[in-house]
């Protein structure tokens, strides 16, 4: 049977994307995603906010030199409106804002170029982003870029982020202060008084809901009036900074659903992409699919979610994606493909190489051993060995990289010092590589297991003053709020104390390394850790670049600053 051709109609404020079954409207020409009308809902987005706070890309800059995660916010907005394909069965539409060097200080030094996709008989559309810098514009830092979707507090409850995190969300307006108690970041919020008395006494918190990037492919919200699903959907993390172990927010109370791209969270300042003068630089970001589902029976809305998991799937085999009209974004024709085999070779486990087997291998820009971790100028390729120490890793942009890896079960960092060019269409074998661990003897004894995570060690249960319930007895519940404190009340007089050979790591050692809650320092009260922390953190960020005294006594008086004034005059002295 026929589908509706795609049409696009085009107004004087706004343009609108319509395939018979969703109809996307964004403004023109900035491409804020001011409405998505379907399976009868009007509009999903949050009608009761701004046009231009319910469906955007943003980004975070500072000037070149400068420190720190934080910079200048801004919800980039196009100057520029063009029509890039239009036809029966595809539109794609593109708003631009062009670097304009009169407006230096007040704009970051990039050429912007925002994309949004729709296809027939497709139930979702797509959006990606050009970024473009040249060699002769002033340098930046760059913390932050995302899409962000706000959709309808009157109708999405129900927030999915895994198949055992998933939930009844409070509203926002349970975070406000005549509802909610701020906890120690603005982030976490107590519910004393929310509407829906079920949350009463729960804390509210969206770091608590991040995900790795390697698991990080779908996340979103469901309606159950209509039984309607509002997805993100990213099928490849190729252009996503840090790696497949990057932590990256995913939805939280809003209702907000986030695509995140680049992001100095869980890592600092090692992650604030900062170009240097003279650098040029370019890069893709996405496409990602906001899919829409929805089912008769309201019985059945939480199928949505796995239908949800089947389209990811399907947008996975599809990657790369055919339909993208750019040039900077290379169909699977022009990338290349790197096969191989790692093996291990430890003489005090085995004389003969054993297989690397469930490894993570991948390729990211040349750099030092571990340095994919911290890299976010470029692309990251990555996969998981097979039994036998196997992995292929196709669609690979060309460029030139190294190949990166580490083995769950042995120490240390993999790099093989060749840097591999990838052509348009090359199949590489590198054949064996062999990962010798850094040793100087044999083991003597070991806490816990080198496989890149805590989960084997011991998580306290939170403070029953402060819990979220979903994480009670779950596989996550090092996500629950204000574990850092519990240390302190296990250890009142002292750090623990590990005996090898008696202790048992899963028992008798914490599962983070914390610091030591001291109320009482320099003769200052402190009334949580998280004071103390922000406290030593500034004196710390102060002298060590190298600020003179006067300097340094200045930025504590500063309201701005996070230490107050008794203890910044007694830590001058």
């Amino acid at each position: 049977m026929s589908t509706p051709r795609v049409q696009l109609l085009i107004e004087d404020q706004h343009v609108v994307m319509d395939n018979g079954i969703l109809q996307v409207t964004l403004s023109n020409p900035g491409g804020i995603v001011t409405g998505i009308q379907y399976n009868g809902i009007d509009n999903l987005l949050e009608v009761l906010d701004l046009e231009t706070n319910r469906g955007y890309w943003d980004l975070v800059w500072s000037q070149a030199g400068s420190t720190g995660t934080t910079g200048t916010f801004d919800v980039f907005e196009g100057t520029t409106f063009r029509v890039i394909v239009e036809n029966e069965e595809q539109v794609e539409i593109s708003f631009t804002r062009t670097w304009d060097p009169s407006l230096e200080g007040k704009f970051v030094s990039l050429n912007l170029d925002k994309r949004f996709i729709m296809l027939r008989n497709s139930s979702g559309f797509y959006s990606y982003a050009i970024f473009e810098h040249l060699a002769d514009w002033p340098p930046f830092n760059l913390p932050q870029t995302r899409i962000v979707f706000q959709l309808r507090k009157d109708k999405f409850h129900y927030m999915v982020v895994a198949d055992n995190r998933q939930r009844f969300m409070p509203l926002p307006d349970d975070r406000q202060p005549e509802r909610g108690e701020p906890l120690d970041f603005p982030e976490a919020v107590l519910l004393v008084d929310p509407v829906e008395p079920e949350f009463k006494g729960e804390v509210d918190d969206k770091y608590q809901y991040s995900c790795e990037n390697k698991d990080l492919h779908v996340h979103g919200w469901i309606c159950f009036d209509p039984p309607t699903g509002f997805w993100q959907i990213t099928p490849s993390s190729e252009f996503r900074s840090g790696g497949p172990l990057k932590q990256n927010l995913t939805s939280h109370v809003g209702p907000y659903t986030l695509a995140m791209f680049l992001s100095a969270h869980y890592a600092g300042e090692d992650l604030v992409l900062k170009l240097n003068p003279g650098e040029p630089w370019k890069k893709v970001f996405g496409p990602v699919f906001m899919y829409l589902n929805s089912v008769m029976d309201k019985d059945n809305a939480l199928s949505l979610w796995d239908d949800a998991k089947e389209q990811y799937l399907k947008e996975v085999y599809c990657w790369p994606y055919s339909f993208p009209a750019s040039e900077d974004f290379p169909c699977s024709d022009q990338r290349g493909k790197i096969s191989g085999r790692l093996q291990v070779l430890d003489r005090y486990i085995s004389h003969e190489c054993i297989a690397a087997n469930d490894a993570y291998v991948g390729l990211a820009p040349p750099g030092d051993v571990g340095s994919w971790q911290r890299e976010c100028k470029g692309y990251q390729f990555w996969t998981k060995t097979d039994g036998d120490g196997f992995f292929c890793i196709g669609d690979i942009r060309t460029g030139d990289y190294n190949l990166y890896a580490w083995i769950p079960g042995f120490i240390g960092d993999y790099r093989n010092d060749t840097v591999i060019t990838v052509t348009a269409g090359c199949e590489i074998d590198v054949g064996d590589l062999v990962y010798e661990p850094p040793r100087d003897g044999p083991t003597v004894w070991e806490i816990g297991i080198p496989d890149r995570s805590a989960a084997e060690f011991y998580i306290p249960d939170p403070n029953p003053k402060y819990i979220n319930k979903l994480f009670i007895n779950h596989p996550d519940r090092f996500r629950q709020y204000g574990l850092w404190e519990r240390y302190a009340d296990l250890y009142p007089d002292g750090d623990l104390v590990y005996k090898v050979g008696h202790s048992d790591y899963k028992k008798d050692w914490f599962f983070a390394q914390v610091n030591r809650f001291n109320s009482t320092i320099l003769g200052f009260n402190f009334t949580n850790q998280v004071t103390y922390l922000r406290c030593l953190s500034t004196m710390t960020n102060l002298w060590t670049t190298n600020k003179s005294s006067k300097d340094v006594k200045n930025s504590l008086m500063s309201p701005s600053c996070p230490v107050t004034c008794s203890v910044a005059m007694k830590m001058i002295v």
